[in-house]
């Protein structure tokens, strides 16, 4: 399966500018029906707490572009924003099928609380799975990437596929990279991690979008700038990795847990 990140620099807290943007790049990218086109963490306005601006209802404008976008290029096409779950706003991930169709949806179970993301934005709870050509796959947020014991909980259910989206600014970009490599090679997984790129009012952000493999090696890696960076995916590498080097079977769930 082939997967594109789009690194976006986001027009701050601009609907309409980013959904030109990324139909653009889409569009120039000519990907291969079936392939997932990944967009940043709240990519429609940037990481913003202007709640009037951001927050949609379920099915609401952002939902529609992303759902068009699928359509139109046959691809799953997979992003970040927010919207109300039980009358309250949640930074989530969802994703919509090539034929437009929402297949997920998740929502961030750690807001940023050194950003006050929690006073405005209602954790999540659970960690729901998809499948998606052959994977078995898991979408996170930004700061969920500190959390690795979410990471664990998935790949105990079988995913294979961690995909992470992000506004994570310059200044903790190693632990970016870190930590994505971190969780592809503890969870014996592939690893997705899509990063703006650009800077908002308060902050720089460094891109670097990378894609990381089972073994914890850098596939793809985005660089700096805005722009498209894709890898080819295959689920039976992370299957022959799991039975060759039983980690994952070896866990022992009792340590998981607080007693």
């Amino acid at each position: 399966m082939k997967v594109a990140c789009c690194q976006l620099d986001i027009v701050w807290e601009d609907k309409e500018a980013n959904f030109s943007k990324v139909e653009s790049m889409a569009a120039g990218a000519n990907l291969p029906s079936g392939s997932l086109f990944v967009l940043p963490e709240m990519f429609a306005t940037g990481f913003s707490f202007n709640l009037g601006l951001t927050a949609e209802n379920p099915g609401g404008r952002t939902e529609i572009f992303l759902a068009e976008l699928a359509r139109k290029f046959s691809i799953y096409v997979a992003g970040g924003l927010v919207s109300f779950q039980d009358s309250k706003p949640s930074n989530q991930a969802v994703l919509f099928s090539p034929k437009g169709e929402l297949i997920y949806r998740y929502s961030k179970i750690f807001p940023f609380s050194g950003a006050g993301e929690h006073m405005h934005h209602a954790a999540g709870s659970r960690i729901p799975g998809f499948k998606l050509e052959g994977f078995q796959a898991a979408m996170f947020i930004c700061y969920d990437l500190r959390f690795p014991e979410i990471f664990r909980s998935s790949a105990l259910n079988g995913v294979e596929l961690m995909i992470v989206i992000a506004n994570w600014p310059v200044v903790r970009i190693q632990h970016w990279i870190t930590l994505l490599q971190a969780r592809a090679i503890e969870n014996q997984a592939y690893v997705v991690g899509v990063n703006r790129a650009g800077q908002d009012p308060a902050l720089i952000y460094p891109g670097r979008s990378i894609i990381v493999d089972p073994h914890g090696n850098i596939m793809a890696d985005a660089r700096s700038e805005e722009g498209l960076m894709s890898a080819d995916l295959d689920v039976n590498e992370v299957q022959n990795w799991r039975r060759n080097f039983p980690a994952i079977r070896d866990i022992r769930k009792e340590f998981l847990s607080h007693p």
